[in-house]
């Protein structure tokens, strides 16, 4: 798994941090917080088998068994018991985020603390629920990626990580592109049409919530609302940043939100 997974580890440190990228990234999205983080704790970076960055996808991903969040959480556990994880500390971004939640349902060994980055249960709007997107946009999106891939994936990177940040842009657009069209649709469907929200009461370790003030995917209502329905004890910290991806855009500040949860991650352990 941990080969097919592009797996390493790099630092030292008591603790361990796996830094799981969401849908269109690669493990390479990390690059600007990696050498800080690196120097205080042993990390590991892996790609998801939807990555761009697996080189032979087709031997990875099955369109049919990843057609969950569990199916990619059960990777997760396979890949933390090859690894021999237990209390480690999981950064999700994105999709990562949620399918950790899951894995720490199954597994409440492997983690001591969930960081969930710009997360979402659900991101179909509905009466008493603003995910930030209603039906027709979801239609249009996944309409998009089938219809013109290339262009869509331009597009959808400008706007998720912030026109005003070129060179995050491009390496999110690059990132993004070097997804087949095929799993990169198929992912889509599980991420956007998935109703993820009762997984949160059964959600026991502890979390963090992290999220950008103005982030055109995930409003700030679903934050609070993981908030109050994790069973464990849940907080929000709040990045003042545009976009999606606070780990390209905002690095510093994101290491300044990590620096103070894993020193209190360490006090809690």
């Amino acid at each position: 798994m941990s080969v097919a997974m592009n797996a390493k580890i790099i630092g030292s440190g008591e603790q361990t941090l796996v830094l799981s990228h969401g849908y269109g990234g690669s493990q390479n999205v990390w690059d600007d917080i990696l050498p800080v983080l690196s120097k205080s704790y042993r990390v590991l970076l892996f790609d998801w088998s939807f990555s761009g960055a697996i080189e032979q996808p087709q031997q990875v991903f099955d369109a049919l068994k990843h057609s969950s969040y569990t199916a990619f959480a059960d990777d997760l556990i396979s890949l933390a018991d090859e690894m021999d994880l237990k209390g480690a500390v999981f950064i999700g971004h994105s999709m990562a985020g949620m399918i950790g939640c899951i894995a720490s349902v199954k597994r409440p060994d492997i983690f001591s603390h969930l960081v969930l980055i710009g997360s979402s249960p659900r991101y179909l709007n509905e009466e008493d629920y603003e995910g930030g997107f209603n039906g027709d946009e979801v239609e249009n999106i996944l309409f998009n990626i089938e219809s013109n891939f290339e262009t869509w994936a331009t597009n959808f990177a400008s706007l998720v990580v912030g026109a005003n940040n070129p060179i995050s842009v491009e390496k999110f657009s690059k990132n993004l592109k070097r997804m087949r069209p095929e799993i990169a649709l198929s992912v889509a469907r599980i991420v956007f049409l998935s109703d993820l929200r009762d997984v949160l009461e059964n959600v026991e370790v502890p979390c963090t919530i992290i999220q950008c003030s103005n982030d055109i995917v995930v409003p700030m209502s679903v934050a609070k609302y993981m908030q109050s329905k994790i069973k464990g004890k849940a907080l929000v910290e709040i990045i003042e940043t545009d976009g999606h991806f606070p780990q390209l855009t905002a690095h510093e500040m994101l290491i300044n939100v990590l620096d103070r949860v894993l020193i209190s991650t360490t006090q809690e352990s």
